[in-house]
């Protein structure tokens, strides 16, 4: 009995124990070179938007007129000043905050409602799907920046307003995700088992079809923040975003056009901050595709 034991004990001890889905992604991930370099810049943006009070000692509406487009490294400012005197690395570290903040919030309400949406609309089809469908698609026939600028128009020009509207406008694109993803898993035999034992719909929506529904919810989701800012930048550009002397990039960027042969700085340092965090989020949207997508394991 002793020696059967020990054989079966043996036997468990050579297979080799699987990992977790979330633990052999990461691995696959930290060999990415591209993605953790994504992933350092959105974190040195993180960084930056969360020791905003302490990496400055200026207020980023304190205008000085006297010190008006002051060059960078020039009189204590690392990165010079823009037409009203204010110290641009300050308006540009707070700006972080806004920017990261509007992504996030917006793209969270994108999935939240578009998931809602996109497994009603998948699990139960028929009609439902097609009013749902309908609906998608008429908001996919305008152009986003367009749909958003109406929005904004139709609440009014805040801050607030333009992440109503980014949020809206992006919803579509979880909804069709997840809904084209309902289609394919509700055929499985875990599904129908579910349906024969007489589990509820909604267990089934919520226990079943929502977990395995993440993934390209989440890639997406990455991206998507790389999205929400630019839209949120060309709301502010435009004249619809933030209200000055709030210290939004696409804002910051629009009130220095006019200095940019006089001060190009004012120009380059928001753009060039627009520019790397959206690289930073696509470079590491790109490595979690990679990295939970089932067809790369080795």
């Amino acid at each position: 009995m002793s020696q059967l034991q020990h054989k079966v004990e043996t036997t468990f001890a050579t297979i080799p124990k699987k990992e977790s889905l979330w633990l052999d992604a990461w691995k696959r991930l930290r060999r990415r070179k591209l993605a953790m370099l994504g992933g350092g810049i959105v974190l040195f943006f993180i960084i930056l938007a969360v020791l905003a009070p302490v990496l400055t000692p200026y207020p980023y509406d304190g205008a000085e007129l006297s010190q008006r487009f002051i060059k960078p490294m020039e009189e204590g400012h690392w990165l010079g000043t823009d037409d009203l005197g204010r110290d641009l690395f300050t308006r540009i570290v707070y700006g972080a905050q806004i920017s990261l903040r509007v992504g996030f919030l917006a793209v969270v309400g994108s999935i939240i409602v578009g998931t809602y949406l996109g497994l009603v609309a998948g699990y139960y089809g028929k009609w439902i799907d097609m009013i749902i469908s309908r609906v998608f698609d008429i908001m996919l026939a305008f152009p986003s920046i367009l749909l958003a600028i109406a929005i904004v128009t139709i609440l009014g020009r805040s801050l607030t307003n333009a992440l109503i509207a980014i949020a809206i406008i992006n919803v579509p694109t979880y909804g069709r995700l997840v809904r084209s993803k309902v289609l394919s898993l509700k055929e499985e035999e875990f599904i129908m088992a579910a349906k024969a034992i007489g589990m509820k719909n909604w267990r089934i929506i919520y226990h079943h079809l929502l977990p395995n529904s993440m993934t390209p919810i989440i890639v997406q989701g990455t991206l998507g923040i790389a999205t929400a800012i630019i839209e949120t930048a060309a709301l502010g550009f435009l004249g619809l975003g933030a209200v000055p002397p709030t210290p939004e990039w696409g804002t910051m960027l629009a009130d220095s056009k006019d200095y940019i042969q006089l001060a190009p700085w004012t120009v380059i340092f928001p753009g060039l901050s627009i520019m790397l965090v959206v690289l930073g989020f696509n470079l590491l949207g790109d490595g979690l595709r990679d990295a939970l997508d089932p067809k790369m394991k080795q």
